[in-house]
């Protein structure tokens, strides 16, 4: 029987999130607890990749990570961010982040209806005279440059942070029946917390395709998976099947 979850994501700060709603209906009890964190690079790390910010006329910001470690950066850089640069967000949300750093009046910012990057790149190409510097993680594939390339756009990507393992408490009992994971570093993140992790009874849960290629090739077992059909979410998921296996 299931009562303890451990759910490596950060503890959701409304009340109304669904995995209270689940605790209260099934009578089990959540543990939240990221297993990975990101942490931006130093400006001695980020100047051996050679690249000037202000040789570009416009960033692309693609989460909130980005737009904090990008201004924190050029601060401690002390880079004075011209007065005609340019802004693109992913979505409008992180388009009304960067208020946090510049005021609109004052700036160009631009974002793409969908929060995808198809549609933020018809945007991007409607600028095509911008010099584009994008802020990315340490983990990200070709997808980006590919379809800048495509539009015909210059562009640099830079590696501006990146995602490392989040220690468990050492103080803490790890005696958890499901363990809930999100990515792929997550699945890393729980075994280089405990190299002798054996599986037995656990039930590990996971959320897309990635994430479970890695709990198998970690020769783990997938108990648990979202999204499917029936269930979009992973609190769906978690619900469906707690109700079945009681």
């Amino acid at each position: 029987m299931i009562k303890k979850i451990l759910v490596s994501q950060p503890k959701p700060t409304s009340e109304k999130s669904p995995y209270f709603e689940i605790a209260n209906k099934e009578h089990v009890e959540f543990t939240f607890h990221p297993f990975i964190k990101v942490e931006g690079l130093t400006a001695r790390e980020f100047r051996q990749q050679k690249i000037q910010i202000l040789d570009h006329s416009a960033i692309v910001f693609t989460s909130r990570h980005s737009v904090d470690f990008f201004f924190t950066l050029c601060k401690e850089m002390r880079v004075v961010l011209p007065e005609d640069m340019k802004y693109f967000g992913l979505s409008e949300a992180i388009a009304l982040y960067i208020q946090k750093y510049v005021q609109y009046r004052k700036r160009k910012v631009f974002f793409g209806s969908t929060g995808r990057w198809p549609e933020l790149v018809t945007v991007m190409a409607k600028h095509k005279t911008e010099n584009y510097l994008v802020p990315l993680s340490d983990v990200h594939n070709d997808d980006v440059a590919r379809m800048l390339d495509e539009k015909k756009l210059k562009h640099t990507e830079c590696v501006m942070y990146r995602t490392v393992t989040n220690d468990y408490p050492k103080d803490k009992d790890f005696d958890f029946d499901m363990i809930v994971l999100f990515t792929p570093a997550g699945v890393k993140s729980l075994l280089e917390n405990f190299p002798d992790f054996k599986q037995g009874d656990k039930r590990l849960a996971c959320f897309g395709d990635v994430t479970r290629a890695a709990i198998e090739e970690a020769g783990l077992r997938c108990d648990l998976f979202a999204p499917t059909p029936q269930a979009r979410s992973m609190t769906a998921a978690i619900e469906i099947y707690l109700g079945e296996n009681k």
